[in-house]
C-alpha cells in the first residue's frame, strides 16, 4: 500500500496528508459505492478534535457529494462510534478523521466497510490508484449531486448503546476520566453520569491544539495524580480517538492492556462468556501475563503486533476477547473494533460483580521488567534470517533459564531490529539483550 497503513492514511496535516488527498478519497468513495447500486451512496463521517480535522472533514464531504453520495456528519465522536453507526445506520461505509494518540500536527483518514470492519484492501488499492491519477471518476450533475446531513442523532444512538450495554449501577462509585482533550470529551462523561457514577473529569476542554498534550493514555501520570488526590475508586484514560483505554487503580497505579485482558478474561471465563476459553494478546504482551494465564488455566493465542492482526485472529477462530498492552481491547461478541469507553464499562462490570477493588483484581499478575533495544541495520531481512542471530536468541533464552524470554522482530516502518528482553530483574534483561545485540552488530549501519 502506498498511502494506507494499518491505521489508515496518516501524515502531518497538509504535508504527508493534505486536503487534496481527502477530497480525492471522498470523490472515489462517493462514486464507488454509488456505482454499485441504484441509489445514492450513504456515507457517515466522524472526526476527533484536532484543528485540521475540520478542514479534512470539509474536503471529504465536498468530494463525496461531488460524486453523488449523501454525507452524514457525526461531528466529534470516537472512532468506534463511527464503526458502530456505520453498521447500525446501514451505511455503505464510514470515515473517521483522526491521528489517534499522535500530536495535533498529525492527522489521518480511516475507512470502515458496511459491516463496521476496517476497509477491504482491494478498495483501498483502488482509492490509491485514483489518488495517483491512474483512473478517472465522473462528477455528479443535476439531481445526482449528493447532500450533507447533520447527523447528531447518530452520535446520540452510539452513546445510548454504551449505556444500554451496562446492566449495573455505578451509584456511589467515584470515577476519574481523562478524555485526552479528544473525541471522548463529549461522550464519556454522559455515559458514566447516566449510570449514576460520581464522575470527576480532566482533559475534556479541547481547543484544536491540546489533544494528547500531557494527558490521556499516553501521559497517564496526570490521571494517577488525580485519582490519588481526589480519593477516587478508579480512573480511566483514553487516547485522542478513544479506541484505547488504560485504567488507574484506587492506589494510583496503572492497569495496562495486559492486566485488563487478564481481569476481563478471567471474569468472562468464570461466567462461561469467554469463547473457547481463549484470549488473544500480541507477542509483545508481558511474559508475566502469560504466566498468569497459565496459573488461571486460561488459554491464549498470540498474534503479531497490531489490532488488525488481533481481530483477524479473533474473527477467524471465533474468539471473543483480545487486545494489546497499549489498551486497545476488543470484545468481539459486542463490537467490531477497540472501544476505550466500552472497555472501561467492562472493567466496571467486573469490579461491581466481584466486589473487589481494581488493585485486588490485578494482584495475581506479576508483570516482568521489560527492556527494548532498537538496533539500526542495513538489511532487516538478512539480520532476521541470520543463523548467528537466531543462535544468539537461543543462547539468551537459555541464559534466562525458562524464567523470561527474548523477542526479536523487524520494525514495519524503519530500518530497525527491535530486541525485547523480559526477566524478573532489569539486570537480567540487560544481559540477555546484550547477547543478541552483539550478534546484530555485523548488520549495523
Amino acid at each position: 500500500m502506498r498511502y494506507f497503513g494499518t491505521d489508515g492514511f496518516r501524515g502531518k496535516a497538509n504535508e504527508g496528508l493534505d486536503v487534496e488527498h481527502a477530497y480525492k478519497i471522498g470523490r472515489f468513495v462517493g462514486w464507488y459505492y454509488g456505482a454499485r447500486q441504484e441509489r445514492k451512496a450513504r456515507v457517515v463521517l466522524g472526526k476527533d478534535t484536532r484543528r485540521s480535522s475540520y478542514m479534512f472533514e470539509s474536503a471529504l464531504v465536498a468530494g463525496l457529494v461531488a460524486s453523488g453520495a449523501d454525507a452524514y456528519m457525526l461531528h466529534v465522536i470516537p472512532t468506534p462510534g463511527v464503526s458502530y453507526e456505520t453498521l447500525d445506520g446501514r451505511f455503505d461505509c464510514g470515515i473517521m478523521i483522526t491521528a489517534s494518540h499522535n500530536p495535533f500536527t498529525d492527522n489521518g483518514i480511516k475507512l470502515v466497510n458496511s459491516e463496521g470492519y476496517k476497509m477491504d484492501e482491494d478498495v483501498l488499492e483502488r482509492i490509491e490508484d485514483y489518488i495517483d491519477d491512474k483512473v478517472e471518476v465522473p462528477l455528479a450533475t443535476g439531481d445526482a449531486i449528493g447532500c450533507t446531513v447533520d447527523y447528531m442523532q447518530g452520535r446520540n444512538r452510539y452513546i445510548a448503546s454504551l449505556i444500554a450495554s451496562a446492566n449495573f449501577s455505578l451509584q456511589g462509585v467515584k470515577v476519574g476520566l481523562d478524555c485526552a482533550n479528544g473525541a471522548a470529551s463529549s461522550v464519556a462523561k454522559p455515559v458514566f453520569d447516566a449510570l449514576g457514577a460520581d464522575v470527576r473529569v480532566i482533559s475534556n476542554a479541547p481547543d484544536g491544539f491540546n489533544i494528547n498534550v500531557d494527558c490521556g493514555s499516553t501521559h497517564i501520570e496526570r490521571l494517577q495524580r488525580h485519582v490519588v488526590e481526589q480519593g477516587l475508586d478508579v480512573g480511566f484514560a483514553y487516547d485522542g480517538d478513544a479506541d484505547r483505554c488504560l485504567a488507574v487503580d484506587e492506589r494510583g497505579r496503572t492497569v495496562d492492556g495486559d492486566l485488563i485482558l487478564y481481569i476481563c478474561g478471567k471474569y468472562l471465563h468464570k461466567h462461561g462468556r469467554l469463547a473457547a476459553g481463549t484470549i488473544v494478546p500480541t507477542v509483545m504482551s508481558n511474559y508475566g501475563l502469560f504466566k498468569a494465564f497459565d496459573e488461571a488455566s486460561l488459554s491464549y493465542v498470540t498474534t503479531d503486533v497490531g489490532d488488525k492482526n488481533v481481530y483477524a485472529c479473533m474473527r477467524e477462530n471465533g474468539y471473543s476477547l483480545g487486545g494489546e498492552q497499549s489498551g486497545h481491547i476488543i470484545f468481539g461478541d459486542i463490537e467490531r473494533t477497540g472501544d476505550g469507553i466500552m472497555t472501561s464499562l467492562r472493567i466496571m462490570e467486573v469490579i461491581r460483580a466481584e466486589r473487589e477493588t481494581l488493585s485486588q483484581l490485578a494482584a495475581p499478575v506479576r508483570l516482568y521488567p521489560q527492556q527494548l533495544v532498537n538496533v539500526r541495520v542495513a538489511d532487516k531481512a538478512a539480520a532476521m534470517e541470520s543463523v548467528d542471530v537466531k543462535a544468539a536468541v537461543r543462547e539468551a533464552e537459555e541464559f534466562l533459564g525458562g524464567n523470561g524470554r527474548v523477542l526479536v522482530r523487524a520494525s514495519g516502518t524503519e530500518p530497525l531490529i527491535r530486541v525485547l528482553a523480559e526477566a524478573p530483574e532489569d539486570a537480567l534483561c540487560t544481559q540477555a539483550n546484550d547477547i543478541v545485540v552483539r550478534a546484530l552488530e555485523p548488520f549495523g549501519v
